[in-house]
């Protein structure tokens, strides 16, 4: 075998500093992009593997942005993820993925495990957590960004959108287009976090506008997809004509909802209404077009990115919160 290929034998074949040589080897934007590529190219006739390992061990930064996702299946989480994907890798970053199935438990786990590759920020979806997790994080005092959230006594920074005003858009269109007996569709209580902010958020918008209370129809245990809004609404039959609308807790779960009302012979909008919840594609394609809140999904991943630009680049000090906000969009089945 021949001798191991160094950073010093690919900056004496380019003419250059071994500094500059690792510099454009870490995609560092403080070397222009032709000398860049020509670095890379001449470490790649060479074989030289660029050893990131190294460099966090010399650096004490380990390039790696640590970040938790309920569920890598979940669109809308999908569209943050590859905001953040983007955003960080043209600053040479890489992302270290959890996903927590929606239980604030195995995040504790997650977390724990994060910590040990020594992440230089930890980005968290949402704003429940264990107090182990809490401990965990203050105790490290590395940048946290709760997102998908408004935390009341947040980690960190913020940016999020809040989910009880979200389900006041849906609840006041459903109101002024006359509907009045509403029920909610979700997971069961315990698991999905937001989900049940979004209940809670649709109860009180309901009783703030004089209606009678909301039902609940359970969906089952977080995560609940299509098939679980299906098959609630089959459980039920035709009885499920006693509401004037369906409160889903998402998209996917309110066009399970729609195509098994269909199958009753039931017609949507004229016998209930069907609301969502995200503004998936799904949501969009469907007929009739299920009116939704579109949450800003990919928004949340680029505030996120500036955010963290801002913080590794020193200019942020105090925490922020950023509120993305979220919109009503309103479809045919309302």
């Amino acid at each position: 075998m021949g001798a191991r290929v160094t950073m010093r034998d690919v900056a004496q074949a380019v003419g250059m500093s071994p500094m500059t040589v690792s510099r454009a080897l870490r995609d560092d934007r403080t070397v222009n992009a032709k000398t860049r590529a020509r670095v890379r190219e001449v470490a790649a006739q060479l074989g030289y593997v660029y050893d990131s390992t190294a460099q966090a061990f010399r650096t004490q930064k380990s390039g790696f942005v640590a970040v938790t996702l309920p569920s890598v299946n979940n669109a809308n989480f999908a569209e943050t993820f590859r905001a953040l994907t983007n955003g960080l890798g043209e600053s040479g970053l890489q992302l270290l993925l959890g996903s927590t199935n929606y239980r604030v438990e195995r995040e504790e786990e997650l977390v724990r495990q994060l910590l040990t590759r020594n992440p230089e920020a930890l980005v968290l979806t949402g704003g429940h957590h264990t107090d182990e997790t809490r401990k965990l994080v203050q105790g490290r005092g590395l940048p946290v960004i709760e997102m998908w959230d408004l935390p009341t006594d947040p980690l960190g920074h913020v940016v999020g959108f809040s989910n009880s005003d979200a389900m006041d858009h849906i609840v006041e269109h459903l109101a002024q287009t006359g509907r009045r007996k509403l029920a909610f569709v979700g997971a069961s209580e315990g698991a999905d976090m937001r989900g049940a902010v979004r209940r809670a958020g649709a109860i009180e918008a309901a009783r703030a506008r004089g209606l009678p209370a909301v039902a609940m129809i359970d969906a089952g245990p977080a995560p609940v997809s299509m098939r679980h809004g299906a098959a609630a609404i089959e459980a039920m039959g035709r009885d499920v004509a006693q509401y004037d609308a369906l409160v889903c807790v998402s998209d996917p779960v309110a066009f399970g909802c729609l195509s098994a009302v269909q199958r009753l012979g039931l017609s949507v909008p004229d016998d209930l209404a069907i609301t969502g919840f995200g503004h998936f594609e799904v949501a969009k394609v469907s007929n009739p077009r299920i009116t939704t809140v579109d949450v800003q999904a990919e928004d949340i991943g680029r505030q996120v990115v500036s955010l963290l630009h801002g913080i590794f680049n020193d200019e942020i000090d105090a925490p922020i919160r950023i509120d993305v906000g979220s919109a009503l969009v309103t479809g045919e089945t309302s």
